[in-house]
């Protein structure tokens, strides 16, 4: 018996100092794209643990230290619904993030709800996730496809073009993206027609065909929200076949280096587009996080560098406003919840959840071989929102 209290003591002392290091620690759960999307992710966590290293070097959150503990969520709503009830009870997170596809963006958005659990939606698009099935439990980071096309309409209604083309990725996103494009570029330009629409398997465009298909169409302008591999393939194929000759282009992403870099001299010259120009950003916000991530990674920043940055600096002051890890209580301190992050400050607005995470929008270039936005501008997120009477539209419960 005394051998067995003995042994009884022993193993206490042995797991007393993991219960305790448990104890300091805040447990963040990221599901992600991880493998299908490592173009994006592999910088996304770069930029998250530069984050994490800065927060926990200046104290941590509430005298804890933040962890990230990540799960594959395989491109698919299933998967990531899985990967994220096993962080929550398996790995014991607090809160959960993540996700960068739309569609599996979504399914999370659900499993926060069902489970009353916060969810920091950092990286995908739809409108719905804080819209049409937006829910108490859910926040997004970045800008919503409403918000990308906001911001790209103005100028594309400059440019005067009756007939325009539209090529898009045929899932959650790029029928979200489609969606606003067309109805606020119809708005501040009542006359315009949609000459034809090619929506593609995600990651399996038949790039001749739809190049083809546009170039037949006779379209004076094209919107285009193709990304990764679908945007090489199609612009390739409409530079061989003169598809973009004497047409102006407005694209989705295109300027954001993730999608720009692997282009090369390929790159496309004069397209309206979103992305991220890291190298002509001199704000000193920016330029503390480009010496910092360049310092520790040898390398530079892409927009995914930039998302998940901000959304584990956006964790850390909301949890620090809450005081606690609840998802009840950061559900309310997200609320109006202002941090700062290199672009300057934004917050999360309490009708909707979204961000005003802005948007930098320009023409792009090619110099030395490689792609780049010649010129561009910030757009702050707060004036590329939806009407106030819009959001309660969709969400009658007003975000409570």
């Amino acid at each position: 018996m005394r051998n067995g209290l003995a042994f009884l003591a022993f193993s206490v002392a042995l797991a007393a100092p993991v219960w305790a290091e448990a104890q300091d620690t805040i447990k963040i759960g990221d599901v992600n794209s991880y493998k299908l999307m490592a173009i994006s992710t592999i910088h996304y966590k770069r930029g998250a643990e530069l984050a994490i290293e800065q927060i926990n070097a200046a104290g941590g959150v509430l005298g804890k230290k933040l962890e990230m503990v990540t799960r594959e969520d395989g491109a698919n709503p299933g998967e990531a619904v899985r990967a994220a009830e096993a962080l929550v009870s398996s790995d014991k997170v607090a809160v959960l993030t993540g996700t960068i596809l739309s569609n599996v963006g979504l399914a999370v958005t659900d499993f926060a709800k069902q489970r009353k659990i916060f969810f920091l939606a950092s990286a995908p698009l739809t409108d719905k996730i804080v819209y049409q099935d937006g829910n108490r439990y859910t926040f997004r980071l970045r800008a919503s496809t409403y918000s990308h096309a906001a911001a790209l309409v103005p100028q594309a209604a400059k440019l005067n073009k009756k007939r325009w083309a539209l090529v898009y990725p045929n899932f959650e996103y790029g029928q979200s993206a489609i969606e606003s494009f067309k109805r606020l570029l119809k708005e501040a330009q009542p006359d315009v027609q949609f000459v034809t629409e090619q929506a593609v398997p995600l990651g399996k465009i038949d790039a001749g065909a739809v190049a083809q298909a546009i170039d037949d169409a006779k379209p004076d302008a094209i919107f285009n929200v193709l990304f990764a591999s679908d945007l090489a393939k199609f612009i390739r194929e409409g530079e061989t076949r003169g598809v973009f000759k004497g047409r102006e282009v407005v694209s989705l992403l295109t300027g954001e280096p993730e999608y720009m870099d692997p282009l090369g001299s390929d790159a496309p010259v004069n397209w309206l587009v979103t992305g991220y120009p890291w190298y002509a950003i001199h704000t000193p916000e920016h330029k503390a996080f480009l010496s910092a991530y360049q310092k520790k990674f040898n390398d530079y920043p892409r927009i995914a560098s930039l998302v998940g940055y901000d959304a584990f600096k956006a964790l850390a002051a909301g949890i620090a406003k809450a005081g606690s890890t609840d998802s009840e209580k950061l559900a309310q301190a997200f609320k109006d919840l202002t941090f700062d992050t290199p672009s300057g400050k934004v917050t999360f607005r309490a009708l909707d959840h979204q961000s005003t995470f802005g948007l930098y929008v320009g023409r792009t270039d090619v110099k030395d071989g490689k792609g780049y936005m010649k010129t561009f501008e910030y757009i702050d997120g707060s004036k590329l929102q939806p009407p106030d009477a819009e959001v309660k539209q969709w969400r009658p419960e007003q975000a409570n």
